[in-house]
């Protein structure tokens, strides 16, 4: 770990600060290319490989290689970071590959299984490793939020709304998922989840209710809704672009850079970030 970007946010050192150097896999997805378009607008990070299973043109003057050669391009291209937007298995199998390379790791790709857990954390024990469901920070206020409402009315009821493009393979999202984990984390008495009602379907008060929609190209979209009492709570969150989850991937990728081995959130950038 070359720790290249240790200074860049230091007002003596940012411009002379060298580009932490990222390696990007899945590149001819949907994420990944955002990834590979948001590093060429920016001075602090250099893309130096990008990857994929099947052939894919150069993406914003890039070359692309195939992943099964991801050991060797590792090893020549000697990135900092690699940044991940694939599927569990393949994921798994990159963080892997980067933990023998001495890469550091961001990865936004969920679904994955105990197996695949397992995997991640043995390969955080040798390089550090960024796993989120959502590199947004609008996202991240919003879980914040939401776990502040959810303490504030203790008794309502909650609903979680996700939307997603309608090639999205995983429902309810990751980061629909996450949203639960902190809604179950602050109320005890919510331990079930309704996905969907039809037929006759009377609301259990145990029981929070997730709806997954999927439709057209829309990037993203979160609604918690807390009712009770004669009123109604809604927090919300809506992507206008791919990009703002690129360029917090990228924001991610720079912070870990300079980390030691182990597990790190979205969360831990930010916040570092805000108290330099």
């Amino acid at each position: 770990m070359s720790g290249r970007g240790s200074d860049a946010g230091d007002a003596d050192g940012a411009d002379d600060a060298e580009p932490v150097r990222i390696a990007v896999t899945g590149a001819g997805g949907r994420m990944g290319g955002e990834v590979i378009e948001a590093a060429t607008e920016r001075a602090d990070v250099r893309v130096v490989l990008a990857v994929n299973r099947s052939e894919t043109e150069p993406i914003a003057g890039v070359a692309v290689d195939p992943a099964e050669d991801l050991d060797r391009l590792l090893a020549d291209a000697d990135p900092d970071v690699l940044v991940d937007f694939t599927g569990p298995d393949s994921a798994a199998d990159y963080a892997e590959a980067a933990a023998e390379a001495g890469v550091a790791v961001v990865t936004g790709t969920t679904g994955f299984d105990s197996s695949g857990t397992r995997r991640l954390r043995e390969a955080s024990e040798a390089v550090p490793l960024l796993k989120a469901s959502n590199f947004s920070r609008g996202v991240l206020a919003l879980r914040r939020a939401v776990r502040e409402a959810v303490r504030a009315v203790p008794s309502y009821d909650v609903e979680l709304t996700e939307t997603h493009h309608n090639g999205k393979r995983d429902a309810p999202s990751g980061t629909a998922k996450t949203l639960l984990d902190d809604i179950e984390d602050e109320r005890d008495d919510l331990d079930a989840r309704t996905h969907g009602r039809e037929g006759e379907a009377p609301r259990d008060p145990t029981e929070i209710g997730v709806h997954a929609r999927r439709a057209g190209d829309v990037t993203g979209e979160h609604e918690v809704l807390l009712a009770g009492n004669r009123e109604t709570l809604e927090l919300t969150h809506r992507a206008g672009d791919r990009a703002v989850f690129a360029i917090g991937a990228l924001d991610a990728a720079v912070w870990l850079a300079d980390q030691p081995s182990g597990r790190y959130e979205f969360a831990d950038a930010v916040d570092a970030a805000t108290d330099e």
